[in-house]
């Protein structure tokens, strides 16, 4: 199996950017799709963006498209997630997951799933100030 950290995260002006990264120890990660959740106080667990394990597919939510680059380097185990133009609505706790079921992944709607995903990272907090 593998596990997941993620840094990067942090306090950061509205309109700024961040970088987040995802190192995975174990089993490598290009055995695995991969996706980055939020949650915010109060709220459930959100989708942001996913990767296929060939880096092929990318995936987005709506509130983030064209603001937010899903990475990875399956050389380095890692995904990175660049997020630019930041708004205080992105103030949350960033998760990285990582899916080992290839079938389900392919179905954008059940990718956008936390209870798709077999392994998470501890999260970062990202806060944003207006």
């Amino acid at each position: 199996q593998v596990q997941l950290a993620e840094s990067g995260g942090g306090l950061v002006q509205a309109g700024g950017s961040l970088r987040l990264s995802c190192a995975a120890s174990g089993r490598a990660l290009r055995h695995y799709d991969m996706g980055w959740f939020r949650q915010s106080p109060g709220k459930e667990r959100e989708f942001v963006a996913a990767i296929s394990r060939s880096g092929a597919v990318t995936d987005y939510a709506d509130s983030v498209k064209d603001r937010c680059t899903i990475s990875r380097d399956d050389i380095k185990d890692e995904v990175a997630l660049q997020m630019n133009s930041l708004r205080s609505e992105d103030t949350a706790v960033y998760y990285c997951a990582a899916c080992a079921q290839v079938s389900m992944w392919q179905v954008p709607s059940r990718r956008r799933r936390d209870s798709l995903y077999d392994y998470w990272g501890q999260g970062t907090q990202v806060t944003v100030s207006s």
